[in-house]
């Protein structure tokens, strides 16, 4: 098998191991709250990177107490963009959850403009329309009360905080590496969810305990190192392309693990919103390469290596 084939392999297992994440949000796999969750997967992830790191003797670099305040926004962020995950997929299944958190590349077309004085185009305000289209059609009577509802909302408030995310990580990806800004935000994630923990108290097994440790050193630090390898001789627009084949990776699975269904709503919503954020990615792709700077900090999904998928 060729190097290229080698590296496109890691990055569609990386890409698996993401979708698979959802499902550990299903209270029949592990019933504990949407914070507990994300806690336990950052603190295993914390601690498999900073393994991994002493064993290649990748000492992490000095870190400025400028950046690690901002680390620490961005961990708070993290926190809340998996909070608001997980708690989606509790009220509306996985599917749903990952279908509504793909409408991030639509905030970052409109959070863009905002963050570096760039104009905003004709062409994102109607593949933001596009996308509130498909969310209308997943929606089957919006009412606050129904749990689709709910989840729908929380994922896309999921999305809204992965975007918001991405735009801040853009200053730090060339000023210090993948894993130093995932190990930071990581560790500030567990940090921020500290409150929630010991006041919530949550019981747990030791199951739930293996579970969590699968969730962040699998699903997390060891998805997170598969993508990073695999960028080695893969183009940005391969790996976004391949990115945006999350929600149907954790599609399947929930459909083949967890027996969720999938009505016609779902599906042809999906399909829109899909539609949407792969073309939104391709054509960002496609714009910054033709720029000729590889589509290396200006796309949402070239920050994947740094990105805290679901």
């Amino acid at each position: 098998m060729s190097r290229y084939s080698r590296n496109l392999l890691s990055i569609h297992a990386a890409v698996l191991l993401f979708g698979f994440a959802g499902l550990f949000g299903d209270e029949r796999v592990l019933p504990l709250p949407s914070f507990f969750l994300v806690f336990g997967r950052v603190v295993f992830a914390t601690g498999t990177l900073l393994l991994a790191a002493l064993i290649r003797r990748d000492i992490l670099g000095p870190v400025s107490r400028q950046s690690l305040l901002a680390f620490a926004v961005l961990g708070a962020l993290l926190a809340a963009h998996w909070t608001t995950f997980f708690q989606a997929v509790k009220s509306s299944g996985v599917a749903l959850a990952l279908i509504t958190f793909t409408t991030f590349p639509i905030f970052v077309a409109f959070l863009e403009p905002l963050f570096f004085r760039e104009k905003l185009r004709l062409l994102d305000v109607g593949r933001a329309a596009l996308a509130l289209i498909g969310v209308a059609i997943l929606t089957p009577r919006f009412a606050l009360s129904d749990r689709p509802t709910q989840g729908i909302l929380w994922g896309i408030a999921s999305g809204g905080t992965f975007a918001l995310l991405t735009l801040l990580n853009r200053r730090f990806v060339r000023q210090y590496s993948s894993m130093t800004i995932a190990l930071y935000q990581d560790l500030f994630a567990a940090v921020a969810l500290l409150p929630f923990v010991f006041g919530g108290r949550p019981s747990f097994t030791i199951q739930d305990m293996l579970l969590l440790a699968i969730l962040g050193v699998f699903c997390t630090a060891v998805a997170h190192s598969l993508f990073i390898a695999g960028m080695a001789s893969v183009s940005a627009r391969t790996a976004s392309s391949i990115a945006c084949l999350e929600p149907v990776y954790g599609t399947l699975l929930a459909v083949l693990v967890l027996g969720e269904s999938l009505p016609l709503r779902t599906l042809l919503g999906g399909i829109l919103i899909l539609g949407v954020a792969f073309h939104a990615t391709w054509h960002k792709e496609t714009s910054c390469v033709s720029k000729g700077n590889g589509g290396q900090s200006r796309t949402p999904l070239r920050n994947a290596a740094n990105r805290k998928n679901p």
